[in-house]
């Protein structure tokens, strides 16, 4: 009886990580920004999803901005409080900040594709990643004038950046992160291998 009290007092601060991190990361912030806005409902323009560059199709760059500051933040705050934790819960909670963003129970379970609440919780658990993964962005995008595919690319080398800093817990969480979201981006790697996806300052 002692050994199960004791397990379940163990397990408590991962249980209660993930909860808090879906219900803070399922939080719609490009939805909820656009209708305050008076912009009706983000999901019936462009590619239906709630994230920033959704919002950018609006012709407002302030609420896109805001909305992925805001994306962002959801997994920074989840990863950083549940850290108190350990690392485990900091772990979790980011895993579901970033789950709850991309699977939201209140939108039918159709969210973003997690790019900026990955980056936050990026910043929340290990901040120095954040510059790494900037400097892969901005070096992939110079060259390919690809938004997507920039973020694909610094998404894959991210865990393995990790992994040979030490961080091999981390690692293994973005490995997950990334593959998920090389999944939610399947439309653009489609578009990329066919040559139609949009470039940097394209207007198309």
């Amino acid at each position: 009886m002692s050994d199960i009290l004791t397990w379940q007092l163990a397990a408590l601060p991962t249980l209660l990580s993930l909860a808090f991190g879906y219900l803070l990361g399922s939080i719609p912030f490009g939805l909820i920004l656009t209708r305050m806005a008076g912009l009706g409902d983000v999901r019936q323009i462009g590619s239906g999803n709630i994230g920033a560059t959704n919002v950018l199709r609006t012709g407002n760059r302030k609420l896109a901005a805001a909305t992925l500051l805001l994306d962002a933040l959801k997994g920074t705050t989840a990863a950083a409080i549940a850290s108190r934790w350990g690392l485990d819960a900091g772990i979790a909670a980011g895993l579901a900040a970033f789950l709850g963003h991309l699977y939201p129970a209140w939108l039918g379970f159709k969210g973003g594709k997690g790019v900026a609440t990955y980056l936050g919780v990026l910043l929340g658990l290990v901040p120095f990643m954040l510059a790494v993964f900037a400097a892969i962005w901005l070096a992939v995008a110079f060259i390919s004038r690809y938004s997507s595919l920039s973020a694909l690319v610094a998404m894959a080398a991210t865990p393995v950046v990790l992994w040979f800093s030490g961080n091999e817990k981390v690692a293994l969480l973005f490995a997950v992160m990334s593959a998920i979201s090389w999944w939610k981006h399947r439309a653009n790697i489609v578009r990329l291998i066919n040559g139609t996806e949009s470039r940097i300052g394209s207007k198309g």
